[in-house]
């Protein structure tokens, strides 16, 4: 849903229309994982594979909730963690947004030179280095 609302004194950027999250975003109420999780990992996705692209604006929690048939709090646990995490950001009363810089890249980058550097220390090539993260996986 594209909104003309002012943000800030001026119509909204194309990166601050409201997004579909409604058209595709979909939570089972059988399945093992609590609704709020389900909605957490697709945004998750929707921002990795660009989908939700950074600065985007989503819609507020009681519209979400009511295009989802879920419970507010539901939503309202769902933005909570996903802004706890960095992935969302919410400025007031303008809404809540896909956060600027997707903070497990800087994470997993933290974390891969800290694998590099101890595989280096102990003489381990990239190959082995690699074979270990794939057992990791399983």
């Amino acid at each position: 849903m594209t909104t003309g609302l002012p943000v800030r004194g001026g119509p909204l950027r194309d990166t601050e229309h409201v997004s579909e999250l409604g058209d595709w975003v979909r939570v089972d109420p059988r399945a093992a994982r609590p609704p709020f999780d389900q909605l957490r990992t697709q945004i998750i996705g929707g921002v990795r594979n660009g989908r939700l692209a950074a600065g985007a604006r989503l819609p507020t929690v009681r519209e979400l909730a009511a295009r989802l048939g879920l419970a507010v709090n539901t939503v309202a646990r769902a933005y909570r963690e996903l802004e706890a995490a960095g992935i969302l950001e919410t400025r007031g009363r303008f809404g809540t947004f896909v956060a600027r810089r997707d903070p497990a890249d800087v994470s997993m980058a933290a974390a891969a030179r800290a694998y590099v550097d101890t595989a280096r220390g102990l003489g381990i090539d990239r190959a082995e280095a690699l074979r270990y993260v794939k057992e990791a996986f399983g």
